[in-house]
């Protein structure tokens, strides 16, 4: 904790010693130097003056401000959302022409006005007469001129800041990116580990349900086979096909459908009701494997009490490249929670693993509504 608030420390003195800086450099970048030579007698006289020509750097400081981090935390973000890469850009470039337009109306109408008409007469004797007979065809040109070097300087300061804001947002994602990915990784690894260390020789494990499912069909027991069947082909998908980085929608579907079988056994038929809601047909649709598993376990987990009528409901939709995933379970004050399981997948993994596979394109949202718990899962699979 020390160290994450050291480091936001550290960042917010790193940027104000850059602002700081630009505000030097910003007076820095629009004062000018004016020499004027005068021939007095004979006489070569000179003087030099140092003519600020933009007294409102704070008022300009402001906007870049404004143009920096509205950038990087709003314009680039929403700009990279649009699949066309021409309207991000003109995004982009609207913003920084409003920035700009808006610091030119409220500072240039200032300045324009205190611009000098001229340049400083010296304070030596003879400058005030060689001065008068030029005043009349320069001072125009030195107004101008003052003028366009303003424009010019303040758009380049701004193109700056934006250039830098570029880079500082997309050094950012980048360093963002590559910290999800690392933990991405190690998370993978860990949890591959732990799976190795409680995994049993799946071979013995088939072998086991495949002679209770003979056993149970020479008995003449259809439902304890059938159980049986479902239960080894959760287990198979479990062990083989919930490694991959992502499954088709299709299995997901079919492993919840058998979960939500076996779960149903535990209960009479009056004390559980299940619907389940989702498309005949999910195409070429993947999904990261096991994501929906925790929330139907926990209905089935809270949800259901002996003795009471329960309804479950669950669905998943597909629109417009958006999976929804949604799941309703009563809430009974009686049914005491128990502790998930050291090998299970809980929540708060869902959650990690939700953030890591799926950053900033996600929402879920969990509830109590009415003596309902209501799950509501968003994921953006574009």
């Amino acid at each position: 904790m020390r160290r994450i608030k050291a480091k936001y420390i550290i960042e917010i003195l790193i940027h104000l010693a850059f602002w700081i800086g630009v505000y030097y450099t910003l007076n820095s970048l629009t004062s000018s130097t004016i020499s004027v030579r005068v021939n007095h007698n004979g006489n070569i006289m000179e003087k030099r003056a140092v003519d600020t020509i933009f007294p409102y750097s704070r008022f300009t400081l402001v906007f870049l401000i404004l143009l920096f981090y509205s950038n990087i935390f709003w314009v680039f973000k929403k700009a990279l959302h649009y699949k066309s890469m021409v309207a991000g850009i003109a995004i982009a470039l609207g913003w920084f022409i409003l920035i700009f337009v808006a610091n030119y109306i409220f500072v240039g109408s200032k300045l324009s006005s205190n611009l000098p008409i001229g340049p400083p007469i010296p304070d030596f004797p003879g400058a005030k007469d060689s001065h008068d007979h030029l005043i009349s065809n320069r001072t125009s040109i030195f107004a101008l001129g003052n003028w366009v070097h303003m424009q010019l300087t303040m758009l380049l300061i701004f193109f700056t800041t934006a250039g830098l804001s570029i880079a500082y947002f997309f050094l950012k994602e980048w360093a963002r990116n590559e910290l999800a990915r690392n933990q991405l990784q190690a998370y993978q690894l860990s949890t591959e580990i732990k799976f190795l260390k409680s995994q049993i020789n799946p071979h013995f494990l088939f072998n086991t349900l495949n002679n209770l499912f003979s056993m149970a069909q020479e008995k003449g027991n259809d439902e304890l086979a059938d159980g049986i069947s479902k239960l080894s082909g959760m287990m198979r998908y479990m062990i083989y096909d919930s490694n991959a980085g992502g499954v088709p929608l299709s299995k997901e579907i079919a492993y919840l459908e058998d979960c939500i079988t076996l779960n149903k056994l535990r209960y009479a038929d009056d004390e559980v009701s299940v619907l389940f809601d989702h498309p005949a047909q999910t195409g070429n649709i993947t999904i990261a494997p096991m994501l929906f598993i925790p929330f139907v376990e926990n209905a089935f987990k809270h949800g259901v009490a002996i003795g009471h009528t329960s309804d479950i409901y669950i669905a998943i939709l597909f629109s417009d490249n958006r999976l929804i995933f949604t799941c309703t379970n009563p809430k009974y004050a009686a049914v005491k929670k128990m502790e998930d399981e050291k090998s299970g997948i809980g929540l708060e993994n869902v959650k990690r693993r939700l953030d890591l596979l799926y950053p900033d394109r996600h929402n879920l949202q969990i509830n109590e509504d009415e003596g309902k718990y209501i799950v509501k899962l968003e994921i953006d699979l574009e």
